[in-house]
């Protein structure tokens, strides 16, 4: 079985044993997860910062990744969903994103962690999740429009959500059946690959008549 990603998970799928030193670790794999997932969603978080700046300097701008009616990331940047806490929703991934790389970057230096703050962080990736879930909900069937930076964050974020829950159930962090903890380890790819599966025959089927025209 190969699992390297989620701390090479034994193939009884049971939780690894007690790391000493007062914290939980993580394999390298896992680590690296969180560094590539964190560092693509500040990649879009950032374009999307910038986009958002040059259409409050000129409303005339159009964002490069505005290719068509569908894929319109102005209309996403204009409408009020892109505002949902009161300021631009790409301002919120800057943080939370960096502080994801930030964690990837100390776990591949061989940090370790307590209980509450693995639960904090997976707390942290359920929301985004939820978020973007909400997000796409917006775009697909209220705005009517895709930004793909936005999708590529939205990817990012649930590879990040599904890696992250895998690695907190195997330690035992977040009390799980035995046989959900088999089925995140030997599965590990399969969750994350299943949720990005849906959003896309959700974005074919709902502008179905526009692709195949």
């Amino acid at each position: 079985m190969t699992a390297s990603v989620v701390d090479e998970v034994r193939a009884g799928g049971g939780p690894a044993r007690p790391v000493t030193g007062g914290g939980v670790g993580a394999g390298r794999g896992f680590a690296l997860v969180l560094v590539v997932t964190g560092l693509a969603g500040l990649l879009a978080s950032w374009v999307i910062t910038l986009d958002k700046f040059h259409l409050l300097e000129d409303e005339n701008f159009v964002p490069a990744c505005s290719l068509n009616p569908v894929v319109s990331c102005g209309n996403i940047m204009e409408s009020d969903q892109a505002e949902a806490f009161g300021f631009p929703n790409p301002m919120l991934g800057l943080a939370t994103y960096a502080v994801v790389v930030a964690i990837g970057v100390a776990l591949l230096g061989a940090a370790r962690f307590p209980r509450w703050f693995w639960l904090g962080l997976w707390g942290g990736t359920l929301f985004g999740v939820a978020f973007c879930t909400w997000l796409q909900y917006q775009s697909l069937y209220v705005i009517s429009a895709l930004c793909l930076w936005c999708c590529l964050a939205w990817v990012a974020t649930i590879v990040m959500f599904w890696y992250t829950t895998a690695h907190v159930v195997r330690h035992g962090l977040l009390p799980a059946p035995a046989g959900v903890r088999r089925g995140l380890a030997e599965f590990h790819w399969l969750f994350p690959a299943l949720h990005v599966a849906v959003i896309g025959m959700l974005i074919l089927t709902n502008w179905w008549e526009f692709w195949t025209s």
